[in-house]
């Protein structure tokens, strides 16, 4: 048994996202405000704190508040008119999860609460836990009598203006409730509540266009209880865990919990007192072991007794001198009573033993645990939890004696982790995510056992822990722009098929992105360059020239990846959606095929793998030169967005009193194209130096062209561009034509992107919408 996926819908920014779960691990990743949090929050409102329902009325997707305020205004009409009150109808607005568990058939025993038809065979099953109203028909009654109270104090108001003389018109003061959601949003919890429903299999389809479809309910009846009582058992380690501060509510087996009796702290000492008492407790049903450790407490607190009355002797005596205790009166005991738990209930209970040599000696000191840095707080406190999370699973020690006899463990482990990555630095980053779900699994009842089966889920924004994943457990979280009339939503790609059948090329990106550490799934837009100098060159044009100053405030990731590489890139970037721009070079070729300088109606082709298969998908070299700007963009119009290829392109120069057409076709000589004036007299050796000679010895620019061409044939490009990193004013440096036409389309299209999203007014931040402006908050 397992979660094959669940689907979000109204729920933020997830209107409607299917998220598939790997059977081990699940990282969600995406850029900033792209929903993973919201999905993370949805898992643990409606699987963790669902009775306790910790929703607000910013959890319903802001798109939607329009159409509740509309059905507000519809009941109001009504009343007002005193005619029949329409319906309420929420069946499209309303917060929901489903899940959809695969369950083998000899599974049944777990899942007859939720089975479907009675000749369910195995395979898929449905719940669905959707936050809706407790009475819906209640809920309209207070509404309509709220906006009645309003109306009325408004009236009044307006009248006793009208008194003193001013226009009753003129009196408007925003009385609440004016609207449907603002009387939601003060008394939402009150009138709203989680309910279950069973779903059907045979209903469930697949996504389209990376939003999901939901089955509609079709009057079903709701469920009692939790469904997944039994089924499966929930743990979560949240983003919030402030190290050494008061914080969530931790129950007695160490897990994040509602229903916790009181607050306590996300200390270690904290964590380990739990586990004690769930576990390790030797007063609770005693084994043989703990006679041994019972009869050393026993021998301790008969010592400790003897020397409290010995202490105490004087003291009581000096007592009877006031005639107490009388004859009659009970007289005073005064012993003790060691609990082993109550030694660890001090803020030194864990010490970090820090060994050191005097001399001769070894020395061990000890510092209290939060004396050490907080990565490694952070590192011990999540192993901790994650190894206490299983023991309660798995009932280790004390916790088996606890359980009620007819409460069976639980088939199905679901483990949430948000943002692990908290304080660690890389390498720890990457140690934590590949042995995490090791140490879930680390119980001789998991190990190789399908009985048992954990899944973990990750949100991060780590790189890093993305990239120790295979691509098989990554959940790409997109952001889908709204326009301008609509509110921007989220969708989740599964990057298990990004390649579909093509093994060698996921072989070869998946090798490529490890190798190159990249970003590529945390960024706003992707640059892909040709090679070293454009790698060190391009970025050094964005941060030294004004024009590309938008560019400055985005996050770009820069992949260095040949255009003879490029395309294999392709299913990837089309498969997320991310805005891209190609920098390749034109790599013109004969008629016989060989490497041959740009040449109008000369039968000459592009070898370039990416233009010729990609974009613009053609190979003549007099079509890509006639390209026009507008036509090296392609926009997908499914997946909404748009790619852009750059490579070098036909410009106008002026050499020696004449004016001609220059055709580039590497970086180098572009550049050169582009500045032959601060060339002709820029001081450096090297290519830079060659091309100063080239310039003062060419008499037309043909000759200059063959002689950039015989220096660049052994040049040394990467020490060029490092060298050209060393002009005192960098601006002075002006990029090419096509690398410039390049970077302003790239600056145009992520200032469109960030108006689409809605992140011009706030920054673009993966906050909850309760914690960020609204209604502006795009969630």
């Amino acid at each position: 048994m397992r979660i094959d996926f669940v689907e979000v819908a109204n729920f933020r920014k997830l209107i409607s996202t299917r998220i598939g779960l790997s059977p081990e691990k699940t990282v969600f990743v995406g850029a900033n405000n792209s929903g993973k949090t919201s999905a993370i929050t949805a898992l643990r409102y409606f699987l963790v704190d669902w009775e306790r329902s910790s929703f607000c009325f910013n959890d319903f997707t802001l798109s939607h508040w329009p159409a509740i305020n509309a059905m507000g205004e519809s009941w109001e009409d009504a009343h007002v008119a005193e005619a029949a009150l329409p319906p309420p109808v929420w069946d499209g607005v309303l917060p929901s999860l489903d899940v959809w568990l695969h369950v083998e058939e000899y599974e049944v025993h777990y899942v007859q609460k939720i089975l479907p038809t009675l000749d369910w065979a195995g395979g898929r099953l449905g719940v669905r836990l959707r936050y809706e109203p407790k009475d819906g028909e209640q809920l309209q009654k207070d509404y309509l009598s709220a906006r009645s109270d309003a109306r009325k104090l408004q009236a009044a108001g307006a009248a006793l203006a009208q008194e003193k003389g001013e226009a009753p018109e003129n009196f408007q003061v925003a009385i609440w409730p004016q609207t449907l959601v603002e009387f939601l949003q003060r008394r939402v919890s009150s009138y709203f509540g989680v309910r279950t429903y069973v779903l059907d299999p045979a209903a469930c389809v697949e996504p389209e266009h990376g939003l999901a479809r939901p089955q509609q309910l079709q009057g079903s009846d709701p469920i009692d209880g939790d469904p997944f009582k039994g089924l499966i058992r929930i743990h979560e380690i949240s983003a919030q865990r402030g190290f050494g501060h008061a914080g969530e509510q931790v129950s007695a087996e160490g897990e994040t919990s509602a229903s916790a009796s009181s607050a306590t702290s996300r200390r270690l000492s904290a964590q380990l007192r739990q586990y004690y008492s769930r576990h390790l407790d030797p007063y609770e049903n005693p084994d043989a072991q703990d006679l041994l450790a019972l009869r050393a407490i026993e021998e301790a607190q008969k010592a400790f007794n003897l020397r409290l009355t010995d202490g105490f002797k004087n003291p009581l005596t000096e007592m009877d001198t006031l005639g107490y205790p009388g004859v009659t009166d009970p007289k005073l005991s005064i012993s003790t009573r060691i609990r082993p738990v109550e030694g660890l209930n001090h803020d030194a209970a864990v010490q970090f033993v820090v060994p050191m040599q005097d001399g001769d000696n070894s020395v061990d000191l000890f510092l209290p645990e939060d004396s050490n840095g907080l990565g490694y707080q952070n590192l011990i406190s999540m192993v901790f939890r994650l190894m206490a999370f299983r023991d309660s699973w798995m009932r280790v020690g004390k916790a088996q004696h606890k359980a009620a006899e007819d409460d069976i463990i639980a088939p199905l482990h679901l483990v949430l982790i948000e943002e692990p990555e908290v304080h660690l630095h890389t390498q720890v980053q990457q140690v934590f995510i590949r042995q995490a779900y090791k140490i879930l699994r680390n119980h001789e009842l998991l190990r190789a056992n399908p009985n048992f089966v954990t899944q973990m889920v990750v949100s991060t924004h780590s790189s890093h822990i993305a990239h120790e994943c295979n691509f098989e457990s990554l959940r790409y979280f997109r952001r889908l722009p709204g326009g301008q009339k609509t509110i921007p939503t989220s969708c989740v790609i599964n990057l298990e098929n990004a390649f579909g059948g093509d093994q060698d090329t996921k072989r070869f990106v998946t090798r490529y992105l490890k190798v190159t550490h990249c970003d590529l799934f945390f960024a706003d837009a992707a640059v892909l360059i040709e090679g070293p100098a454009e790698r060190i060159l391009v970025p050094s044009f964005v941060n030294s020239h004004a024009e590309f100053a938008k560019l400055s405030e985005s996050y770009i990731t820069w992949l260095e990846i040949g255009g003879s590489h490029a395309h294999k890139l392709r299913s990837l970037i089309e498969k997320i959606g991310l805005t891209t721009l190609v920098i390749t070079d034109i790599d013109s070729k004969d008629a016989d095929g060989n490497t041959a300088a740009p040449l109008r109606d000369a039968a000459h082709t592009s070898g370039n793998y990416t233009l010729r298969n990609w974009w613009p998908a053609i190979s003549e070299l007099d079509a890509l030169l006639d390209k026009s700007e507008a036509e090296k963009e392609k926009a997908y119009d499914a997946e909404r967005f748009k790619l852009r290829i750059a490579y070098q392109c036909p410009v106008e120069v002026e050499f020696k009193g004449a004016t001609t057409e220059a055709l580039a076709y590497t970086l180098e000589d572009a550049i050169v194209v582009g500045n032959l004036d601060l060339f002709a007299e820029l001081p450096g050796a090297g290519l830079i130096a060659k091309f100063r000679g080239a310039i003062a010895d060419s008499a037309d620019f043909a000759a200059l062209s063959a002689a950039m061409k015989k220096a660049l044939k052994n040049g040394n490009k990467a020490e060029f561009a490092l060298d050209l990193l060393e002009i005192e004013n960098p601006s002075d440096l002006k990029p090419p034509h096509y690398i410039r036409e390049g970077l302003l389309w790239l600056g145009t299209q992520l200032e469109r992107k960030k108006a689409e999203l809605g992140l011009a007014q706030i920054l673009a931040l993966d906050l909850p919408p309760n914690e960020a402006p609204a209604p502006e908050n795009p969630q």
